[in-house]
């Protein structure tokens, strides 16, 4: 255990820290603020303060985590051994910038409450990030920081003995479209040719007959590929099934076909299930409610994990909505434009609720590449999307993170904008589980 003396403990510091020590260096963590307990401590302890008590380990408090609500903050960023770091502690401090402070600012999300334009989704942009503007987006600069600390630390106190953490890959699955055209109901399969054939796209028409007649197997049916690969590499998988209402933004197939519900009782047979919240579902809990439900019902299971559709969420009420309905998990933390770290880091975390200023109980897993924004946003092809992935992997594996993935089951089609797509996946899970 390290025993951290400040001047005040406040559920910030308790927060920060715990994600530092206990989740990153599995360091067990205890705080005091009397000077003669801290003293008397034979084990690992450093000063978390203005100043130091004597030669001890310390680090100079910014006074980010001793205020409350949020501020507009100056963010000056420099370099540490070349890792991009803020708010500057002096030559006293055992670390040049305050380490605990930087990364609640970045995990806590702090900047996504402050004003912002959001983009055409009502999204928090990754360009108006900290982490984009100064290129750090694709490091996990909290995770690198806290082993770097650990370095520091271990100079103090060489004799402690360290456990390291396990390298971690999951595999996430979002089924926004089941079936390409399949199992849609008769106004949209009519609706469908007729839209294939007045706007000239003969492959379409021709591919939504032979599917719907049977010929051919519909192409978004990836999911028997999708099982067998999960066994085949022993891969960490969670299905997140849309089964939201139409609407413009959600084109699943109806819930209630019979044919969809038993394909979720079947994945759920092999592999773990979440709930992919619908696109209107960002700040309406009723409808959330409604769709938890409804998932529920068809797989008779409670439903604790979550990642919203679009990625479409606003702090905090997204998340309060999610605690209120007893989610535990929320897979959401990550861009839709650019790949890499949007809390900056690759650790799973619980949301502080800076409304309320607590930890709350929704554990946040950050994933690191969605499959659209590398071949729509960033416009790569599989093989410079593989170079990415394994990038990106190396990062995460360095600090003994958790890996996390988004891919679609229709990116395994081979169909349309997928072609040559259809081996990438495959080729991610040798590359996430090595």
């Amino acid at each position: 255990m390290i025993l951290v003396y400040t001047h005040k403990i406040t559920p910030r510091l308790r927060y920060v820290f715990k994600h530092i020590f206990t989740r990153v260096l599995q360091i067990p963590v205890d705080f005091t603020t009397t000077i003669e307990e801290f003293i008397a401590h034979n084990g690992l302890k450093m000063t978390y303060s203005k100043a130091p008590l004597g030669n001890e380990f310390f680090i100079r408090s910014n006074e980010l985590l001793f205020e409350q609500g949020v501020n507009d903050l100056e963010i000056n960023i420099f370099h540490w051994d070349e890792v991009p770091c803020f708010f500057n502690t002096g030559s006293k401090s055992s670390l040049p910038f305050d380490i605990f402070a930087a990364s609640f600012y970045l995990i806590s999300r702090y900047e996504e409450y402050l004003p912002h334009v959001r983009d055409t989704y009502e999204r928090f942009t990754a360009e108006q990030s900290v982490a984009f503007k100064y290129r750090f987006l694709e490091k996990p600069v909290i995770d690198i920081w806290a082993y770097k600390l650990l370095e520091n630390i271990q100079k103090k106190f060489p004799d402690y003995e360290y456990k390291s953490r396990e390298y971690k890959y999951i595999s996430t699955i979002d089924v926004d479209n089941a079936y390409a055209y399949k199992h849609k109901s008769l106004v949209r399969t009519f609706g469908g040719f007729i839209k294939d054939f007045f706007g000239l796209k003969l492959r379409t028409f021709w591919d939504r007959f032979i599917v719907i007649t049977n010929i051919r197997k519909d192409p978004y049916n990836t999911f028997d590929k999708i099982l067998v690969l999960k066994k085949q590499y022993n891969a960490a998988t969670i299905f997140f099934f849309l089964v939201a209402d139409y609407t413009t933004f959600d084109t699943n197939v109806s819930a209630a076909k019979n044919k969809f519900r038993l394909l979720i009782k079947t994945v759920a047979d092999y592999a773990k299930v979440g709930l992919h919240p619908s696109y209107f579902s960002m700040k309406d809990e009723s409808l959330l409610k409604k769709e938890k439900e409804r998932l529920e019902a068809i797989t008779n299971t409670p439903m604790e994990k979550s990642r919203q559709h679009y990625l479409r969420f606003s702090l905090p009420e997204t998340y309060q909505n999610l605690i209120d309905l007893e989610i535990k998990e929320d897979y959401s933390m990550g861009y839709a434009s650019h790949v890499g770290f949007r809390a900056s880091t690759c650790t799973p975390f619980y949301f502080y609720d800076l409304d309320f200023e607590i930890q709350t109980p929704l554990k946040v897993v950050p994933f690191a590449l969605m499959d659209t924004t590398l071949n729509d946003y960033m416009g790569l092809t599989p093989r410079q999307s593989l170079g990415k992935i394994r990038e990106l992997k190396n990062e995460v594996r360095a600090v003994n993170g958790t890996f996390v993935t988004l891919f679609h089951n229709e990116s395994l089609s081979n169909y349309l904008r997928w072609k040559g797509w259809s081996k990438v996946y495959e080729s991610m899970l040798k590359i996430g589980i090595d």
